[in-house]
């Protein structure tokens, strides 16, 4: 296997990591990640990964920090799953949870889901500590997809990238 691989993959494991989230219109997709975690979830349970989680190995650690687990997502824009902006995609079981606690949760399924969002270039990327955290998510994707323009797609896209290469809130 080429050294990139061997080095990510430092836990038993395959180097690609699927998980079932929902897209547009709330029809459900495979999303596809560098694998991160010593855990594969993709079940009614899944535990958001926090700080110092005990399960990210060593590159892990690294690539989540960087977000480069989130290259392989490239497929799913080119299969039309995703875009490169849009809200950021939750496992089905997060779906479900602040689904039911959220009322404007599920108004987030009237855009594609992209690598990068509105809420990310504003601080909010990373672990959910509260419902708190995930309405102020919901409601950054709400405004993106109502202020919707190929201008401000262009600024997230200008701003994601200070924001990944700070690290800020990622997990």
């Amino acid at each position: 296997a080429p050294v990139f691989l061997r080095l990510m993959v430092s836990s038993p494991g395959p180097a690609i990591f699927s998980q079932r989230r929902t897209g547009y219109r709330g029809r459900v997709f495979t999303i596809y990640k560098f694998r991160t975690m010593t855990v594969t979830e993709d079940s009614s349970e899944v535990r958001q990964a926090t700080k110092g989680d005990a399960r990210v190995t060593a590159m892990g650690a690294l690539l989540r920090k960087l977000s480069i687990d989130e290259l392989p997502q490239l497929v799913n824009v080119l299969k039309g799953d995703m875009s490169i902006v849009g809200p950021r995609p939750h496992a089905l079981a997060h779906d479900d949870y602040y689904g039911a606690l959220i009322p404007t949760y599920a108004a987030r399924f009237r855009a594609r889901p992209g690598l990068t969002g509105y809420a990310q270039v504003n601080g909010f990327r990373g672990e959910i500590r509260d419902a708190r955290a995930m309405s102020d998510r919901v409601a950054a994707d709400n405004s993106y997809i109502e202020a919707w323009s190929p201008s401000l797609d262009l600024s997230i896209l200008l701003r994601t990238i200070p924001a990944v290469l700070s690290g800020r809130g990622a997990s």
